[in-house]
Formats: structure tokens, sequence, C-alpha cells
């Protein structure tokens, strides 16, 4: 369930076990996707509709809102990926906030995006001031976070905006603290809450204290 690229990422991380472990998401919780994807779209005379959290049938184009077949999205989304993922802007305190956690845990980025933009995404982030250990996945992520979890003794949370990957995480990982991070109204809105999760949050003013209380700093 994990791709041979993914597995070898994490052969290559060395966590320390005795350190509280802060697994976070990046696009939409550390950087601006959706608004740079919207960016992007409009240029091409398309826009995405906010009626559901979704991206396939939600790509329409302007002039007959007609949907964007589901094989254009994905074409689309990796080719924003290959133009834009090393100028992403940041989501207010999210910078701040990961070098605070960063004090008392290790911290690494979890981020679904096609494997060929990882060093862009490494870049970006490197851009922002943060040298954390990026791991690039496809697919649920909950097998990661399982592996990435039992590098350690101590608490460990997840941090995402994407409903499936929340609850690919409980599923493989229980144990771990969740935190739904979901910024943008215009998709929250669809989502009904989570019962198991520590957190539903729409900012990081409100998800850092939080985080600092499970881990114990």
């Amino acid at each position: 369930m994990i791709s041979d690229f993914t597995i070898e990422q994490l052969a290559k991380l060395s966590l320390a076990n005795h350190r509280p472990l802060v697994i976070c998401d990046v696009d939409e919780v550390v950087v601006h996707f959706t608004r740079a994807l919207e960016d992007y779209l409009s240029r091409r005379e398309m826009r995405l509709d906010t009626s559901s959290f979704a991206l396939n049938g939600n790509i329409r184009r302007t002039g007959t809102d007609e949907p964007v077949a589901s094989e254009a999205v994905a074409e689309m989304i990796d080719d924003f990926f290959h133009q834009h993922t090393a100028e992403l802007d940041a989501i207010d305190g999210a910078i701040a906030a990961l070098h605070d956690l960063a004090r008392d845990s290790s911290v690494v980025m979890l981020t679904n995006l096609p494997h060929h933009a990882r060093d862009k995404r490494i870049d970006n982030l490197r851009g922002h001031g943060l040298d954390f250990p990026v791991v690039t996945n496809s697919g649920p992520k909950g097998p990661a976070i399982r592996h990435l979890a039992d590098q350690t003794r101590e608490t460990v949370v997840f941090v995402d905006d994407s409903p499936g990957f929340i609850a690919s995480a409980r599923q493989h990982a229980p144990d771990v603290h969740l935190i739904h991070f979901l910024h943008d109204e215009r998709f929250a809105r669809h989502i009904e809450p989570f019962d198991f999760v520590s957190l539903r949050t729409a900012s990081w003013d409100e998800a850092l204290p939080h985080i600092k209380r499970l881990i114990g700093a």
C-alpha cells in the first residue's frame, strides 16, 4: 500500500525515538494550494466549483460551465505541480507554528503530490524557512503514518486537511492524535465533523497551542 519511492524515503529517515513526532501535510495546511490552482485555472478560462469537496467534476470551463473530464483534470494537476510547486505562498501562522513545535518534537512533512515535484516542494518549504524531512506519498497516508509513528515511543500528531487521509490515519494508526485542518470555509462546510479527531480547526493560532498540549510542550 506504500509506493516503492515512498518506502525508500521512509527508510532514509532517522527519527529520535525519545521525542514526540508531528507529521504535517503541506497543501492547504502549510501552503496555499487552492488559491494558486484557481489562478492557474483562470488563465485557462476555467474555474473551481466549490459546491463540494473534490477536484474531479468541480473544475469547469468558464464559458459553458461544463465539467472538465477526469483524465484532463489529472493532467492539469500534474502540470500545476510541475510549474508552481516551488512558488506557493505560506498559510498564515504555519511557518512560526512548525518552528515552535520543532523545539520539542520531530517534524516530518508528509505530502501527496507527484514524486517528480518532490525537489520543488523541498525548495519551496526551505524558501519559507522550513528545512524538515519531506516524504512524498501517493494514495492513502495511513500506512506511511503507521511507519513513522512506529519510530518513536512518544506522542504522535498528524495534521491534514483531507477527510480521506484523516480517516486513513485513524484506520492504520489509531494511537495517533489527529488534527483536521480546514482553513478554507468554502470546502470545510461540506465536511461533517469526525468524532475521533483531537481537533478540527481553521487556523494555526488554534492548532499550535492544542498540539503543544498534546506533546507536553
